[in-house]
């Protein structure tokens, strides 16, 4: 008699629970259906050419290998002065990745989302490092090298820019790659 009562009980419960899971699931239905055809409709809207599409995922990539990049050198470099040069650049490509997202996903484009190969290779090698020859060769690469080949990709892909919201993040990208260029060439070690 005791057992049936307690199964009638759970099973009771159950059936409850089972009620509201199953309301919550249907309320939370439409209005997602509703949000992901928006969401869909908005970047079907917004579709960018290829150029631009371009434009934007290298602006993404670069500023996800330079705040890699600079999270390495936080916790690595000797100098004061590469760790200040460092934490600029986890500060200025932070804030400018997240921008680059926010477009991104305005737009529907899929954008990285870690350090490329060739920037996963070098970060291994700057692992391997320390002290002082830690310091020149992040700032050798992540510092020059790197600036001057943002800064060219990003004046080349400008060209091709069409989309209002993707050439004014290019234009607010070109004067802080020039000027993390202009600091890197200027600690040059």
């Amino acid at each position: 008699m005791q057992k049936r009562k307690t199964l009638r009980g759970l099973l009771a419960v159950s059936v409850v629970a089972a009620m509201f899971n199953t309301v919550g699931v249907q309320a939370q239905m439409p209005t997602s259906a509703a949000q992901n055809g928006a969401a869909g409709q908005t970047a079907s809207n917004a579709k960018l050419s290829a150029g631009d599409e371009k434009a934007l995922k290298d602006m993404a990539q670069a500023d996800i290998n330079e705040v890699a990049a600079g999270k390495l050198a936080l916790s690595k470099a000797k100098s004061s002065e590469v760790k200040a040069f460092a934490q600029q650049m986890v500060d200025d490509h932070g804030s400018a990745l997240t921008k680059v997202q926010a477009v991104g996903e305005q737009k529907g484009v899929t954008l990285p989302t870690e350090p490329d190969a060739k920037h996963m290779a070098m970060a291994a090698k700057l692992e391997k490092q320390s002290g002082s020859a830690f310091d020149k060769m992040y700032m050798e690469n992540a510092g020059t090298m790197d600036h001057k080949m943002v800064l060219s990709k990003l004046k080349s892909d400008a060209k091709m820019i069409k989309d209002p919201d993707v050439k004014a993040l290019a234009d607010a990208h070109l004067p802080v790659v020039e000027k993390h260029l202009k600091s890197a060439e200027k600690m040059s070690m």
